[in-house]
């Protein structure tokens, strides 16, 4: 039997009469899409179908009560995302070292220790003071765990310390070997 629309074919009433429930439901819900069918509508059965609805080459979802990738995201974990897939991970990675560098090491440290430069995992320390390059190599070790704690292992192999530079004597291009300047530097 069919409707005089003829949108499908419709159960007679004496037919439905002893279903109850679920079953009820279930006879309803695919008369229905018989009729959408019939019609020409694309119908599937929710998530399962068989023919998923596809929305600029990718199947469509639903949110639900959770995180998902379509909620907004903050600022640090976009940067961060578009630095991995650029492939910058590794020199933002070396950026912190000097940005964050009296969080890293602390503010006694920072406060005579300064990183001049990053090459090849060996990071370059100037210190204050040879007093305080000194002591900087005693706790190398603490220093490098510190610094893969805060930027992650590898991007800092190895240190370079060294004290502040002394003034020059030699001047022009030529130069005697000596042992110069007695009374000021001996």
């Amino acid at each position: 039997m069919t409707d005089d629309d003829d949108n499908g074919p419709v159960t007679p009433p004496d037919q439905l009469a002893g279903l109850s429930g679920m079953d009820l439901v279930r006879r309803t819900l695919e008369e229905a899409r018989g009729a959408a069918r019939s019609q020409g509508k694309d119908v599937g059965r929710g998530r399962n179908s068989p023919t998923p609805r596809r929305i600029a080459g990718r199947r469509r979802s639903w949110s639900g009560p959770g995180p998902d990738v379509r909620d907004p995201q903050t600022l640090g974990a976009a940067t961060r995302d578009l630095a991995k897939t650029r492939g910058w991970s590794g020199r933002v990675a070396q950026g912190t070292v000097f940005g964050q560098w009296r969080t890293v090491v602390g503010e006694q440290i920072a406060a005579h220790a300064t990183p001049t430069s990053l090459r090849d995992g060996v990071l370059s320390v100037t210190a204050e003071s040879t007093a305080w390059a000194t002591q900087l190599r005693m706790v190398q070790a603490q220093l490098l765990a510190k610094i893969a704690a805060a930027v992650g292992d590898g991007v800092v192999t190895s240190l370079k310390i060294v004290g502040p530079v002394a003034p020059s004597w030699r001047k022009g291009r030529y130069h005697i070997a000596g042992r110069g300047p007695r009374d000021t530097y001996g």
